[in-house]
């Protein structure tokens, strides 16, 4: 027992350092949430909040209390300290990896690399000269290697915890400009890294055997956890998620790796996120991990870690006239190399100038890996002189308290980046196309997964995919089971238990998509009442920036391959999200048994039909088709309808005077008054980039009425697997008059009623696309 007692408390320990801990964390929780609540208003993240309480209860304000620095402050209290940090870093560095988009970071690799090495290069040459000052002014004389490099680091060094935190709760972390911030800060704090990590390993042979047996072991850990992760899916695949004791042995070897790299003499930052940034996408461990991280790190790891961090400044240390010199003088060099490094690497890349100044302030903030080289010793024999720690943490808190807001208001007055493309017309091809995919039962991820499978057929066009689960809010829990009596592996929230067996069918189709095509689907989940949940999906759809939202249609196909009503409510949803949506909106009438199939993996070509009556809303549609041509086991096929009237003139001869530039269909457009102009300039712009290519095919129907009309369509209906529909939006068109005498459901449009109708008996699929409403005066609201 007396054991026991002297290694938990020293005698010159007034209170039990664990309790003084525990105390401290539930402190800095408690206020910076009346921080957080305060300052939210004002448009201040959780970071500054955080940073603040730990400020608050520092030797800066309350610590100053004698009473309440002997109990916070004691003898043994720093071992308990370091130990809460490193586990904060070893868990937030595995879920930033974790959660790192690779297609964007492999894509933009360069333009990333040049924003975030622009600042440290600058940084770093102005870093010498204050290195001397700083050697003449606090006599240092040993260790002066390790203490350039120091220096040098807090110049350059970026914090990617407070800024991945500061944009996600901005919501710009879907923005250009948010995740270029995220990913220069992570490239540039990954640098300083591994170059102070690989100038300390070739500073001595023991040392260097240390870094060569720590990526050893880090790539057996990486490899490991691949097998893990397979055999965990591969055991699990009747439970939503993996069990809590397989999670602990991924977590026990992320442990072990952490702590060996820091026995060995290094920091476990980089470790920690490469083998995050490794582990398998797809299956239930990597979504259980992100289930159990996500929450934890950012509603206690990252609050704790901010508010330590914030709780080692003491202000006192700076009212030397000297030392504030000091200090002000290494922030404006700090804060200044970044600023001017940064804007000119935008200027280089042409970033808009508004852009660029918020980039380089946020590229400002610090507060992760300078703060642990500045708590570590140079060797075992010398501890850096209290004033110089005490300097560089100063400067590193107020540097961050200083700039952290600034950036915040400027990030919310930023409206040019938030903006994003809401329809497909104006996004370019070979650009990211962001979709939001809603299903409600497990039928309707197969139709989902074959559109998101047809749009994302070209490497070269990348597509991030969205998938979200609609759950009906049930009025009341069938069950109330205490924690005990749940089984291994249900511990979650309430609203975990929403959605049945569907959600165990719905991972298991999109994990076996995902491993086919290796695209990957994010998940979410949305459990709200069916009178509101529109709602939900939009505000979604306009935090993910997406450019279209695919909606299933309320009825689904039998096993004798007719059209059966399965949920009303759907179509009452669907109808909502039309009015109301941000972006365009796409309603897939999924005919899986005859129709439309997955491309990936398909043995055969899906033969794909545009159906052109003009207009903004088939516009749309034909601008959808520019993705889907792109793949390789997509055969599409144009088909406009136009009026016999314009069959004297020649099919082609509007096609022969196209222009073959950009800027001049642009000028041309806007120019021309009629509808019928903008389609043809469109239409014509299409033809010369993909169909004189010889990249899809072209047909032109000539009709006078809408029986004409439907007669065609009954001649193609058993040729394509799927068919793309504008709704609307045409006006009087005589194309489709008449053809509203059996209009069924409204939403999809006279033609793409028809199609889904059991007029025609068609086998094919339908996917009836409307172009974003900007506002009624663009005539937006017209069926028909």
């Amino acid at each position: 027992m007396e054991a026991t007692e002297q290694l938990m408390c020293q005698p010159s320990d007034s209170f039990n350092p664990l309790i003084t801990t525990s105390f401290q964390v539930s402190c800095i929780l408690v206020i910076s949430h009346i921080f957080h609540l305060v300052l939210k208003p004002l448009g201040q993240p959780g970071p500054f909040a955080q940073l603040l309480a730990g400020v608050v209860l520092g030797p800066s304000l309350l610590s100053r209390i004698q009473r309440v620095k002997d109990f916070f402050i004691q003898a043994s209290a720093a071992k308990y300290y370091q130990f809460f940090s490193f586990v904060c870093r070893m868990l937030f560095m595995f879920s930033i990896g974790l959660e790192t988009d690779v297609p964007y970071l492999r894509r933009n690799i360069r333009v990333v690399s040049i924003v975030a090495g622009g600042g440290s290069i600058l940084a770093c040459l102005f870093g010498g000269p204050f290195f001397w000052l700083l050697i003449k002014v606090f006599n240092v004389t040993k260790e002066r290697f390790a203490f350039y490099l120091l220096t040098l680091t807090v110049l350059a060094n970026s914090a990617s915890p407070i800024v991945i935190r500061m944009i996600a709760e901005t919501k710009f972390d879907t923005a250009d400009l948010g995740r270029m911030a995220i990913y220069s800060s992570l490239v540039n704090e990954m640098s300083c890294v591994t170059i102070v990590s690989t100038l300390k390993a070739f500073s001595s042979s023991g040392r260097f055997g240390g870094a060569i047996l720590i990526t050893l072991v880090t790539v057996a850990v990486i490899f490991v956890n691949k097998y893990l992760s397979y055999f965990f899916n591969k055991r699990n695949q009747n439970n939503r998620f993996v069990s809590n004791k397989e999670i602990f042995v991924i977590m026990f070897l992320l442990t072990c790796l952490a702590l060996y790299a820091e026995w060995v003499g290094y920091t476990a930052i980089f470790c920690c996120f490469l083998v995050g940034l490794m582990f398998p996408r797809e299956g239930k461990t990597a979504r259980t991990l992100l289930h159990k991280l996500t929450y934890s790190v950012n509603t206690f790891i990252l609050p704790v870690y901010f508010g330590y961090t914030g709780f080692q400044l003491d202000i006192s240390n700076i009212f030397n006239k000297l030392t504030l010199a000091l200090t002000v003088l290494m922030i404006l060099v700090s804060v200044g190399t970044r600023i001017v490094g940064t804007l000119a690497a935008c200027h280089y890349l042409m970033i808009p100038w508004n852009e660029s100044v918020i980039l380089s302030l946020l590229l400002c903030l610090k507060g992760n890996y300078d703060l642990i080289l500045i708590n570590t010793n140079p060797n075992p024999n010398m501890v850096w002189a209290a004033d110089l720690h005490d300097f560089l943490l100063t400067v590193v808190v107020l540097n961050t308290l200083i700039i952290g807001p600034v950036a915040a208001i400027l990030l919310n007055r930023e409206e040019s980046s938030a903006q994003y493309p809401t329809i497909l017309e104006i996004l370019n091809p070979e650009s990211e196309l962001r979709i939001l995919a809603c299903v409600y039962v497990p039928r309707h991820v197969s139709g989902h997964v074959s559109l998101i499978s047809a749009l994302g057929g070209c490497p070269t066009a990348p597509i991030k995919p969205y998938m979200v689960h609609l759950v009906e809010l049930p009025k009341k829990r069938k069950s109330k089971l205490m924690y005990h009596q749940l089984e291994d592996g249900d511990q979650y929230s309430d609203e975990e238990e929403y959605g049945g067996n569907d959600v165990l069918e719905i991972n298991d189709a999109l994990d076996a998509f995902i491993s086919e095509t290796k695209i990957l689907v994010h998940q979410s989940k949305i459990v709200a009442s069916f009178l509101t949940i529109n709602e939900d999906v939009c505000n979604g759809a306009e935090d993910l920036r997406v450019c279209i939202i695919f909606l299933p249609f309320h009825k689904h196909q039998r096993i004798d391959g007719k059209m059966e009503n399965s949920m009303e409510e759907i179509r009452a949803i669907n109808q909502k999200v039309l009015r109301h949506a941000p972006c365009s909106v796409g309603i897939f009438v999924d005919r899986g048994q005859t129709g439309f199939q997955q491309p990936h993996g398909s043995q055969c070509v899906q033969n794909i039909a545009i159906l052109f009556f003009g207009g903004p809303d088939d516009r749309e549609a034909l601008a959808c088709s520019k993705r889907i041509l792109m793949h390789s086991k997509v055969n599409l096929t144009v088909i406009r309808f136009l009026h016999k009237t314009t069959a004297c003139r020649s099919s082609n001869s509007w096609i022969n005077d196209a222009s073959q530039k950009d800027e001049e269909v642009i000028m041309a457009i806007s120019n021309i008054g009629t509808e019928n102009e903008i389609d043809n300039a469109f239409v014509e712009t299409f033809y010369n980039r993909y169909v004189a290519q010889g990249r899809a095919g072209f047909v032109e129907k000539y009709v006078s009425s809408g029986q004409e009309t439907v007669a065609v369509l009954r001649e193609i209906a058993d040729s394509y697997s799927l068919f793309i529909v504008g709704k609307g939006g045409r006006g009087t068109c005589p194309l489709t008059s008449g053809m509203s005498d059996w209009e069924e459901c409204p939403e999809l449009g006279l033609v793409g009623d028809l199609l889904a109708s059991s007029e025609l008996d068609i086998s094919g699929s339908i996917l009836v696309i409307q172009r974003h409403r900007h506002s009624e005066a663009e005539g937006g609201f017209l069926d028909d």
